[in-house]
């Protein structure tokens, strides 16, 4: 500027940053090939649920973009559903596999796998609370999920979307100790429960992207 205060000539700076978005680029490939190759870990201990991870992260993503939910939390969501299991890693196989009914202590030691999935992922830094919401997908409204009784206002946004995408999957899909439910059946599982189990906001949004929408798993 000139003594009067006028605009007499501009400088401008630029950088190049084409080799960053480069790596950038490739980070972002390589943290989701580690994503998919810790989800197919858990399902090569449970063929039985093969593709169970990959249609719960359909489910649990159409909702929350249904929900109008932050970009940031979708993707939380999409990377906490691809691994939701991996604690399954640390459950016997013939468990896991047992085409009959589950005794007791059976079923507690399925109950573990949260808490193992949590310890699995808790020291990598994915950029968003994964391993708790991990950890919380089986936690219930009322406190009667596991494993740690949490309450409504204890379980994040994240894992009460997933629990019903879960939920929701696993009634509808074939088990080594029943036939598949239907997705009729699962939904109305959600719908007894809605605010009891499970979010009443994310059990009517799952309800109509079935009902209205005509979501279906891939």
């Amino acid at each position: 500027m000139d003594e009067k205060g006028q605009i007499v000539g501009v400088t401008c700076a630029s950088i190049d940053i084409t080799e960053l978005r480069t790596y950038q680029s490739r980070l972002q490939k390589t943290i989701d090939g580690a994503i998919e190759t810790i989800a197919r870990i858990s399902e090569i201990r449970d063929p039985y649920t093969a593709g169970h991870q990959v249609r719960v992260t359909q489910l649990a993503i159409g909702i929350a973009r249904e929900l109008e939910l932050p970009e940031e939390k979708i993707e939380s969501i999409r990377i906490a559903s691809l691994v939701h299991d991996i604690g399954k890693i640390g459950i016997p196989s013939e468990i896991l596999t047992k085409p009959g009914k589950l005794s007791d202590l059976e079923y507690s030691l399925i109950k573990n796998h949260p808490r193992i999935g949590y310890d699995i992922l808790k020291d990598i830094d994915f950029g968003y609370p994964i391993a708790k919401i991990v950890l919380q997908h089986h936690e219930r409204l009322d406190s009667s999920g596991y494993p740690e009784s949490l309450k409504s206002e204890d379980i994040l946004t994240e894992a009460k979307i997933i629990a019903v995408a879960d939920v929701v999957e696993a009634m509808s899909s074939y088990r080594p100790y029943r036939e598949s439910l239907g997705i009729d059946a699962a939904l109305d599982e959600i719908v007894k429960h809605q605010g009891i189990l499970y979010d009443s906001q994310v059990v009517d949004i799952c309800v109509k992207l079935f009902r209205e929408k005509e979501f279906k798993f891939e």
